[in-house]
Formats: C-alpha cells, sequence, structure tokens
C-alpha cells in the first residue's frame, strides 16, 4: 500500500470497488456513444468519484497520477458543459510540459468528436507565435497549454477567458515544481471569478493547499490509490560502482532483453551523453530532455512509442506525463533522492493488467535511499549481485518498427487514412496490418511500418501521392 508524506490530510473520500458504467451518467446519448466506441468499458476511479461532481458544477482537488484516466474524467466533464454554438473560450486546460499538452489535447479531440464544429487549441512554448496567433483570430471552444505560452497570449490580447466556465490544472504539483505559481495566478486573474476550478495533483505538499483554498470555492476532496498495482511490477535493485554504471545498464538490457524501456537519468546533460553511449554500442536510444526543440522532442516520443526505437532516456520533468503503452521495462540509472518520485517512475510499467519490471542502480552511499523507499513501500527492496547477469556478446536490441517522415500535416488536410490508404492501395503488396501508429503534427506526419517492409513503405511514399500530392519522405535513423 502506498503512503502520501505530507503535512496536510484533508478528509478523505475512501472509494468501494464496484463496476461503474458511463450510462449512468447524466451524459447526452451523443457523447455516450462516443465514450463507447473509444472502448472505455467501466469508469476508473477518478472517473467514478470525480464526474458526478463535476457534472454538477463543483470544484473538485484530487489526487490522482499518470494513467487514473484522470484526463478523461475533466474532459467528459468540460464538454458536458460546452455550448458549441457559443463561440468564445469556454475551457482552459493547464499543463507543466508541452508533451502532456499535446496528449491532452489529442484526448479532449477524441471525446469531443461527438460535439460537432468543437474548436480545440493547444497553445505551447517552443513553437513559433504566429501561427497560434492565426489560430486565435476565431475564438477556440477549449485551450489546451502551458501556463508561460497562455500568459503571453493573454497579456498581448490574443486569448480572452471572459466566457470561460471551466479551468483545469493539471499536474498542479509539477506546474509548482517547475516554477509556474507566478503565472498561474496571473492568469486566474484574467478570468471570470465565477467558474469552476478542477485541481489535479499527484502530491499533496503545503503549496497545493495553499493554492486549492486561494482559487477554489468549497472543493470535494478525492483520493485515489495508485492506477498500478505494484505487485505486478518486478522490481529489483544492483548496486555498482560510479565508474560502472554504464557497463551495467548494458549488462540489464542484455540480461532482461525488454523491447522498450524507460531510463531515467537525474539531470538532462547526462541523458543525452549516456544516449550517445549506448548509441555507439549499438542500442537504439533516444534522449528526452529539456534543451531538445519541439520538433526534436516529438520526433523522440513519435520514434518511442511507435517502437521503431527500443530505449528512451529521459528526466523526471521531461517524462512528466508520458502515456507509453505496453511499457516493458523502467531502469533507474540514476537513484532519484525522493521516494514518491521512484514509485512515480516504476509506476509506468506493469499498467492494464500486465507483468513489469523495474530496475534501479544504486552506489554504496545511497543505501540510506533504499530505506526510504522501503519505508515509503512498507516492503523490503530486493537486491540481487550484478555478477547474476548473464551478457550476451554482441547483442543488441533492435526495434521492431520503422518511423517515416512526411513533410505534410494536419494544415495540409493530410490524415492517418489517406497514409494509410497510399501504403495498402492495390498493387503494393503492404498490408494495414504491418503499419503501426501514425501521427499527424501541424506540418508533418509520422508512420511507423514493420521493419522488413521500411524500404518498400519509403518508396511508395516517396514516388507515389497522398490525397493527389506528392510530400518528401525520409526515414528517421
Amino acid at each position: 500500500m502506498m503512503r502520501l508524506l505530507f503535512p496536510y490530510q484533508p478528509t478523505k473520500i475512501d472509494f468501494h470497488v464496484t463496476i461503474n458504467a458511463f450510462s449512468s451518467l447524466p451524459l447526452t446519448p451523443e457523447l455516450l456513444a462516443n465514450i463507447e466506441s473509444l472502448d472505455y468499458q467501466v469508469m476508473t476511479p477518478i472517473q467514478a468519484q470525480g464526474l458526478p461532481a463535476i457534472l454538477k458544477g463543483k470544484d473538485i482537488l484530487a489526487q490522482a497520477k499518470t494513467g487514473s484516466g484522470k484526463t478523461a474524467a475533466f474532459a467528459i466533464g468540460l464538454l458536458h458543459s460546452l455550448d458549441a454554438q457559443t463561440y468564445q473560450t469556454q475551457a482552459l486546460v493547464l499543463c507543466p510540459t508541452r508533451e502532456l499538452a499535446d496528449q491532452v489535447s489529442n484526448e479532449i479531440r477524441r471525446l469531443a468528436r461527438a460535439i460537432p464544429n468543437t474548436k480545440i487549441i493547444t497553445l505551447c512554448g517552443g513553437k513559433p507565435l504566429g501561427p497560434q496567433l492565426a489560430s486565435l483570430e476565431h475564438q477556440p471552444h477549449i485551450v489546451v497549454g502551458t501556463p508561460g505560452r497562455v500568459l503571453k497570449h493573454l497579456q498581448k490580447a490574443s486569448l480572452k477567458l471572459d466566457g470561460l466556465k471551466t479551468l483545469v490544472l493539471d499536474e498542479a504539483d509539477r506546474m509548482l515544481d517547475m516554477g509556474f505559481h507566478e503565472d498561474i495566478m496571473l492568469i486566474i486573474d484574467m478570468m471570470p471569478r465565477k467558474r469552476q476550478t478542477l485541481l489535479f495533483s499527484a502530491t499533496y505538499p503545503d503549496e497545493i493547499k495553499d493554492i486549492s483554498d486561494a482559487i477554489q470555492n468549497d472543493p470535494v476532496d478525492i483520493r485515489v490509490e495508485a492506477s498500478h498495482e505494484n505487485k505486478k511490477i518486478k522490481q529489483v535493485f544492483y548496486e555498482v560502482q560510479k565508474g560502472e554504471k554504464t557497463k551495467t545498464l548494458i549488462s540489464l538490457l542484455q540480461h532482461y532483453r525488454p523491447e522498450s524501456t524507460v531510463v531515467f537519468c537525474n539531470r538532462k546533460q547526462q541523458c543525452q551523453e549516456l544516449a550517445d553511449e549506448l548509441w555507439a554500442q549499438g542500442f537504439h536510444a533516444l534522449a528526452l530532455h529539456g534543451d531538445l526543440d519541439q520538433k526534436e522532442r516529438d520526433r523522440v516520443l513519435v520514434q518511442f512509442s511507435g517502437k521503431s526505437s527500443s530505449i528512451l532516456i529521459a528526466t523526471d520533468v521531461a517524462a512528466r506525463g508520458l502515456d507509453i503503452k505496453d511499457l516493458q521495462a523502467v531502469i533507474n540509472y540514476d537513484l532519484t533522492p525522493d521516494p514518491e518520485i521512484h514509485v512515480h517512475r516504476i509506476g509506468r510499467t506493469g499498467r492494464a493488467g500486465k507483468e513489469g519490471l523495474a530496475l534501479t542502480l544504486f552506489t554504496p552511499n545511497e543505501q540510506f535511499r533504499l530505506e526510504a523507499i522501503e519505508k515509503y513501500q512498507d516492503a523490503p527492496v530486493r537486491i540481487d549481485k550484478v555478477s547474476t547477469l548473464k551478457a550476451r556478446e554482441h547483442f543488441k536490441l533492435i526495434p521492431p518498427m520503422v518511423s517515416l517522415c512526411i513533410s505534410g500535416g494536419r494544415k495540409d488536410k493530410v490524415r492517418a487514412g489517406d497514409i494509410l490508404g497510399a501504403l495498402t492501395a492495390n498493387g503494393t503488396n503492404v498490408q494495414g496490418k504491418q503499419i503501426g501508429k501514425i501521427n499527424i503534427a501541424d506540418n508533418l506526419a509520422y508512420v511507423a511500418v514493420e521493419r522488413p517492409i521500411a524500404k518498400q513503405a519509403l518508396k511508395i511514399l516517396s514516388e507515389g501521392k497522398i490525397k493527389g500530392r506528392m510530400f518528401k519522405v525520409r526515414k528517421l535513423r
């Protein structure tokens, strides 16, 4: 059982596990039908506890971690109260990172398919201001963004919040950690006092209590246990000398042979250095950190989520909000000093009833951190010797897919179906099952294809047409 370490302990709402159907909620038939078409079976605990209060217009203060279903909880709530015929911004979702903002926007778009003409835009830093200004000439119904860029648009008066009904702070603790408190309060000063405020946080430090007191009205307090089962995660620690960490990491990869792995480092510079070292050793490893520009970050995430890269090396801030399905392993190259963050890290594997693998390297002088993790988890940790690892010489983790980048995207009216159709047209001999994830950005599109057909797919898309047009296509390394 996970325990929360924070001084503020409000009344906890207990949740008794029951099967909760979305049809029990007072939603429109169209929205319910769309939810069902997206294969939402039953409500998760955060949805079952939060949605009844959200649909009644109440403020909520909810503890919910990545993978708990919180995005659908607030998305369904704000879509329920949306007036699609009124063209003004009615909902604002603030996120700590660009990756999470993109993920949230995509989920809201999927759920909004039942509401014609719903305009949703994403406002994040790292992207040119011009296209965003053009998108804001006709006010969107829903805005998802990071605090800095949203505040900039408010100050330029390109974004107006006079008609705002709902404010969502997603991963509020991380936004405060990243220094966004002042920006958030300035944004709130520019919106109506009468509104619904939904605050989601993985942890409850004093700052969360303070900001809730300042911006919420008698919020319903909801606590949900972690969405993953620690019992389904095989967790093993290995003691290493500082200079042996990279060598041991390679031995872990060769011994366990996971298809997809997130490796956590504590510093962003270390992420790139480690990725370069693994690449030199023949592993397809990519780094995700704050020094990458937006296109580079998008490319890294597309490749890893599309299974065309086996290893993602990231800091906690860069990985916040990532929701990678079927993640087989998490490796802590650096041991975090915070036991709660450690639990967040390993909770990214072993989801949806599957077994996960969490491996952690620690140096002799970090023994006290292991004790803190044991105390936090209320269970001893397993420590194995590095000598038990069976390294396989010349073994390489080869990704099963290859990602292709197309020089046309959403603004060129390119859709996933157009790319799929071009690849599987009569005479190509490419089957739909050989095509993986397709991502459409504003000016680019990415498609993952099985490695054996990568050259053929590249030739088809380079020499043929997509939606009647020719686009440049390249293979990502």
